[in-house]
């Protein structure tokens, strides 16, 4: 099987520094992937990488058969990825069913009434139907990111990338977000999880992921990554975090 994001010895610098070091990883269709590992370790930056939010300084990033080589092509893959940032980025003038429907109007070309049924729809399925008619600043931070799960799913992409999606929520807050993830897992979303939710990895991942100072470190389904890694480097990351 052809996987749906093919990573390739890739190396990213951001000046003198070394963020990724010759990174490589094939993620199969309808696979969940978590990557986890201490600050600096360049999971965000990898994740970024893959609809080329981040530009890779060398290496080969191919998403659904689609090499990341042109404007064109990049152009093409971030319709088909969609992104859920740790701020929810949320046009604050504009209501919840506005911040949904936007991007499907202008990049789907969809009509007001179509896009604002699959709005109105996403939004039953994040669990918040009536707060279609609110502006982002009269919700909880978990109803944010809510949306904005919506947002990204209303442009019926094939891969969702989660960069730390419950760092910046209240702790009461985190597990309503991670039900939306859960079930979208369940569904078959191809999904790429960076986060430090050792619970939802346990849960949810098909594979787990350890990066450290830019390199992958050790991968293997949970249940044997947690409970018997191989490297003294996941043993010891492990250690502070179970």
């Amino acid at each position: 099987m052809t996987p749906i994001i093919h990573i390739k010895d890739v190396h990213k610098h951001f000046g003198a520094v070394h963020a990724l070091k010759g990174v490589s990883l094939d993620i199969n269709r309808g696979e969940v992937v978590v990557i986890i590992g201490p600050s600096g370790s360049g999971k965000s930056t990898l994740l970024r990488c893959i609809n080329r939010l981040e530009e890779f300084s060398s290496g080969q990033i191919v998403v659904d058969e689609i090499p990341l080589d042109s404007a064109e092509n990049i152009n093409t893959v971030r319709t088909e990825v969609g992104m859920v940032f740790q701020q929810f980025n949320l046009f604050p003038h504009l209501s919840v069913v506005d911040n949904i429907t936007l991007a499907q109007k202008i990049v789907r070309k969809r009509s007001i009434p179509e896009a604002e049924k699959v709005a109105r729809e996403l939004l039953v399925k994040v669990g918040i139907p009536e707060k279609a008619d609110y502006f982002p600043g009269q919700l909880s931070g978990g109803q944010q990111q809510r949306v904005a799960i919506a947002r990204a799913l209303a442009m019926n992409p094939k891969i969702m990338l989660f960069d730390e999606p419950t760092s910046a929520l209240d702790p009461e807050m985190i597990q309503e977000v991670l039900d939306v993830m859960m079930n979208l897992a369940k569904e078959g979303m191809t999904m790429v999880v960076v986060s430090h939710e050792i619970g939802f990895a346990k849960a949810a991942a098909d594979r787990v992921i350890l990066m450290d100072g830019g390199l992958i470190i050790e991968e293997a389904p949970p249940e044997t990554l947690f409970s018997n890694p191989k490297e003294e480097r996941t043993k010891a990351f492990l250690s502070k975090v179970l």
